[in-house]
């Protein structure tokens, strides 16, 4: 493995999240635009869970490749380690009980403040899509978001940056602000309350993440079933709006 080229790798994939979700999107907006939408970019907001999807499936491809250009495999982050896993599921269980006012309570907190109303900011998230594609969302945005968006960050990036010479506390950090930045652009709106929104109301879970994962990295498997789960009922969500 050459080890610079590790290093470029792991700079090129920590904001490529963000730019594919903007890009896809901008072609979604331009497809509408094209068949006469006056609304193309708002439309196109619409239709994030398959543009998150077929996203993540692009960063798939390139984890894969990158891992296996070091000499390694991508599926093996994914293996459960026997021997630790009663300490593993009560670190688990640690993780569960912090992680879900950490995730929840600055969502709520957030959208209140800049929305006056929580729901006024889900509603420019939770969009209507022809019932086909809620289905598709189902399956395809949580289990794509699974299996690379905390692998991306935790795992290929974050330990290559540390190897680059970055402090442990910058290698832990400019991962934690890039995995909060990319939902600005799931979907991407021209409304900074949402950006704000969106980036801060991450960013916590995001820290906890990484230090969790650089503690003991071989939760990732559990973490990832957890993140899978949580992203179904994200999915969910569009169903009332189905048509």
């Amino acid at each position: 493995m050459n080890n610079g080229t590790a290093i470029k790798r792991a700079w090129f994939m920590l904001p490529v999240r963000l730019f594919l979700f903007a890009g896809i999107q901008a072609l979604f907006a331009l497809g509408f635009w094209v068949i006469g939408n006056n609304e193309a970019w708002n439309t196109s907001a619409n239709w994030w869970p398959i543009f998150v999807g077929l996203a993540n499936l692009v960063c798939l491809l390139l984890l894969v490749r990158f891992y296996k250009a070091e000499g390694d495999s991508f599926w093996s982050i994914f293996k459960f380690h026997k021997e630790f896993v009663g300490k593993d599921l009560l670190a688990i269980l640690g993780f569960l009980v912090i992680s879900g006012p950490v995730a929840f309570i600055p969502n709520m907190l957030l959208g209140n403040l800049f929305f006056g109303d929580i729901n006024d900011a889900v509603a420019l998230f939770i969009r209507p899509l022809p019932m086909w594609a809620v289905f598709a969302s189902i399956l395809l945005f949580p289990v794509t978001q699974g299996l690379v968006e905390i692998p991306t960050y935790m795992m290929f990036v974050m330990p290559r940056l540390e190897k680059g010479g970055l402090p442990r506390w910058a290698s832990i950090l400019l991962p934690t602000l890039f995995l909060a930045a990319q939902h600005i652009a799931i979907p991407l709106l021209f409304n900074m309350n949402f950006i704000l929104w969106r980036f801060l109301m991450f960013l916590p879970f995001a820290l906890l993440v990484a230090l969790v994962i650089k503690w003991r990295p071989r939760l990732l498997p559990y973490i990832a079933i957890i993140h899978v789960l949580m992203d179904v009922s994200t999915a969910v969500m569009l169903l009332p709006l189905a048509y």
